[in-house]
């Protein structure tokens, strides 16, 4: 595993845990020779980890689209920044650059981000590891949600599996690293008449 997309808020939260994740992530990655790929930003969750990776000597590539650079502070300090037409572009390209993703605290877009990578490998349209640091138990609500889903029949159990979540930096990244490419696929595909698509 060569790089890592990281979706986070353009905020830092309310708890100093969420930005003592965040400079915890950074310092795993750099210490495993991941580079970190993220959606440009200099504030928030979003400057932290850029900031920590690149003060360690680690490898950081922005995408941010033309309309945000200024709503979220473009970062200009990184090893590249590319800056895109819109989300649609961001969110493409930070796939493509990426061998798996991971979610720390963040608001409405880090949610968005998430849900639509989810989507994407549940249609097997990548097969990269997707997980979660549930950081202070931010991420409770959630996973609670995705349980009611799969309990109430909307997700399968397979589909759910696609989200690796922890609470600790060092264990979810030997997860994504430990990911086997198409170990899901068969379970993914068992839908008996229905696509694989989310309702």
């Amino acid at each position: 595993m060569k790089s890592i997309c990281v979706y986070c808020g353009s905020s830092p939260g309310t708890l100093p845990a969420y930005t003592e994740a965040a400079r915890a992530l950074a310092q795993e990655m750099v210490k495993n020779n991941i580079a970190l790929v993220y959606g440009g930003g200099s504030v928030g969750l979003m400057g932290v980890i850029a900031d920590e990776v690149m003060r360690l000597g680690g490898e950081v590539t922005g995408v941010i689209p033309k309309a945000l650079l200024e709503w979220e502070v473009g970062h200009h300090g990184l090893t590249r920044l590319h800056v895109v037409k819109d989300l649609h572009e961001r969110k493409a390209m930070m796939a493509q650059l990426s061998d798996g993703f991971i979610a720390l605290p963040g608001g409405l877009g880090t949610m968005e981000e998430l849900f639509e990578t989810l989507t994407w490998a549940q249609l097997n349209l990548h097969d990269k590891p997707i997980g979660l640091l549930n950081v202070a138990g931010f991420y409770d609500g959630l996973l609670a949600f995705v349980a009611h889903m799969v309990t109430q029949g909307f997700v399968k159990p397979a589909q759910a599996g696609l989200l690796m979540h922890e609470t600790q930096v060092d264990r979810l990244l030997a997860r994504l690293r430990d990911f086997q490419p198409g170990q899901h696929r068969h379970k993914l595909l068992d839908t008996g008449n229905a696509p694989p698509l989310l309702s």
